[in-house]
């Protein structure tokens, strides 16, 4: 019997289980690659290219301007932080030029206020950029250096590898960063690599040594780059939908907002669309030039504490008709979430509908727009209601029963690093309750 062989006999055998009590919500932080890429000119680029002192303001611009106390908590590298070569112990090695501190004191740096630090590495034999992959044999190594850096969460991307060393390498990578002693959260590529789909991803397995997983392409920063995710993983949404949870989490990638691609419409869209999704809510941008309208999409405490839900149950698309897809998601206490995409390019358009023709129980409830501030009340379930959606734009209701309204403030605050708010008592903007 080969190696190979004897190793995949013990995978069966395998318990990771990664019940760390890491990742019970979705991960909120901000991620270098989207915006920064592989920048290593810091001769002529200093102020973006990958190094410690990008990561460094990031953490400052954290900690200062609000972010923290909202959730967004974990700094994380992506590709191209390394030295072409490990050092004389096998070790990876960040780049002496662009990261002359080390990894060690950028952590302790990064911890002093008060927040995570991620790092990247790759299943194979190079990262997607080049830079030294982590092979099946440097598995144990790389973990224990990471530990010994004091990181907080690892991106284990797949280039340069195939199915078997995918199939044996990301189970073993979840065994060794156990090992260690230290909690990290986990982000495994493993399923883009394989196609994203059952049968090809066995997702409860998954769930079972990842704490969240890249399921699709890499997001670009572009409106139909954010339309093609949500289309792929609408109509996938029996497959992907029950494979999230508390500590599990589906990963449609990065939120783009405040960068250059999309519109103050289509910004609420991916936020309202990854808050359906329960999906993690990782930023790439620039913090340091981030305008007002993104900040605050980016820091609405009630979409946040939406996507926060400690029941963790992604949500779904329900129907569509005439361009507007409607999306819902469960929550706590009774409550929902309901969000109206437009997918037109004409012109703001009329949506009529009801919460029965959504299939809501009989009864009278209450609404709140997330991005308006307004209340609906005394709306009942078979009430029709009008209202206006831009085009590639979205309303977002979050939905509760009448009598639990005096409960509401309690739900939305149950995210303990969401700030209080209210509701505000004002007309609904955009609506009418004929």
């Amino acid at each position: 019997m080969g190696p190979l062989v004897t190793q995949l006999f013990g995978l069966i055998s395998l318990t990771v289980a990664l019940d760390n009590g890491l990742l019970k919500t979705p991960p909120m932080g901000w991620m270098a690659w989207e915006r920064f890429r592989c920048d290593t000119d810091c001769k002529d680029d200093p102020e973006n290219c990958i190094s410690e002192a990008l990561f460094r303001d990031t953490a400052d611009r954290l900690a200062e301007d609000g972010w923290k106390e909202l959730g967004y908590e974990y700094v994380i590298i992506d590709d191209c932080w390394m030295s072409l070569l490990r050092d004389e112990h096998g070790r990876l090695q960040p780049d002496p030029s662009r990261f002359p501190g080390g990894i060690a004191k950028l952590a302790r740096y990064i911890h002093d206020r008060g927040l995570k630090l991620g790092i990247y590495a790759d299943m194979g034999t190079h990262t997607c950029m080049g830079f030294p992959g982590t092979t099946l044999d440097k598995i144990e190594i790389d973990a224990q250096t990471f530990a010994s850096w004091g990181v907080d969460y690892l991106k284990f991307d797949g280039c340069s590898s195939n199915p078997v060393e995918q199939m044996l390498g990301y189970p073993l990578m979840s065994k060794a960063l156990n090992a260690t002693g230290r909690p990290m959260a986990y982000s495994c590529s493993w399923p883009v690599y394989i196609g994203g789909l059952p049968p090809n991803v066995n997702y409860s397995f998954l769930g079972d040594i990842c704490h969240l997983w890249r399921n699709y392409y890499d997001i670009q920063d572009s409106w139909d780059s954010v339309q093609g995710i949500i289309e792929w993983f609408s109509n996938n949404q029996d497959d992907l939908q029950p494979a999230a949870g508390p500590g599990r989490w589906n990963d449609p990638d990065m939120l783009i907002i405040g960068n250059f691609g999309l519109s103050v419409d289509q910004a609420r869209s991916q936020m309202a669309l990854w808050t359906i999704m329960a999906a993690p809510l990782i930023m790439s941008n620039d913090l340091r030039n981030l305008d007002n309208s993104a900040r605050a999409i980016l820091q609405n405490k009630v979409a946040i504490a939406i996507n926060q839900d400690s029941m963790g149950i992604q949500g779904r698309r329900l129907l569509q008709e005439n361009h507007i897809e409607v999306y819902w998601r469960p929550l706590s206490h009774s409550a929902s979430v309901l969000v109206f995409l437009s997918r037109r390019t004409d012109m703001p358009y009329l949506y009529h509908t009801s919460l029965a023709k959504l299939e809501y129980d009989a009864g009278n409830y209450e609404a709140y727009d997330v991005f308006t501030g307004s209340t609906v009340t005394e709306l009942n379930a078979t009430t029709e209601l009008t209202f206006s959606i831009n085009p590639s734009g979205v309303v977002m209701w979050y939905v509760y029963p009448e009598q639990q309204s005096k409960q509401t403030e309690t739900l939305h605050n149950q995210h303990n690093k969401a700030s209080q708010f209210a509701f505000h008592k004002a007309k609904p903007v955009h609506l009418t309750v004929l």
